[in-house]
């Protein structure tokens, strides 16, 4: 509805020869659409754990704004912010319904692992298995990497 090319936004895009609908662009917009509240909600969680005090100290040492977010709140919040990265990488990798909707399914230009799945149990199932397969291993090794984050912040 909003970046279509009769959408809000559609037209004006057409105008600069910006076409997103059914590109490689509409997959990242898609993806950005459904897991960026992950990522969001992780360093808001992070950036709110940050003991009021030390803000106050470090613009009492005369810190500006841009100083005490680079240089006190990054660090402090880091590991939700990297946590929420990677949480919301995980789940664009798994996007399937708003990716077929925007994107489509174009082989070699919008097609993503899910989609490739869906298309392989039609195919081959040893495929469609294989590809899943792949999936769960990227999954594992990035809800580890999760873990080991936290862990280390304990």
């Amino acid at each position: 509805m909003a970046f279509g090319r009769n959408g809000m936004f559609g037209p004006t895009l057409g105008f600069f020869g910006i076409h997103l609908p059914f590109s490689t662009a509409a997959v990242v917009v898609a993806q950005t659409f459904v897991s960026a509240p992950l990522y969001v909600r992780s360093a808001r969680i992070g950036f709110a754990q940050i003991d009021i005090q030390l803000e106050e100290a470090a613009t009492a040492e005369g810190a500006n704004a841009w100083q005490l977010f680079r240089e006190v709140m990054i660090p402090l919040a880091g590991t939700a912010i990297v946590s929420g990265a990677i949480l919301c990488w995980a789940r664009a990798l798994g996007e399937f319904g708003a990716t077929i909707l925007f994107a489509g399914n174009l082989e070699g230009v919008t097609q993503t692992m899910p989609l490739a799945v869906y298309i392989g149990l039609e195919k081959s199932l040893a495929i469609a298995v294989a590809l899943s397969v792949m999936l769960v291993c990227v999954s594992v090794v990035l809800l580890t990497a999760t873990r080991r984050l936290e862990k280390r912040k304990d």
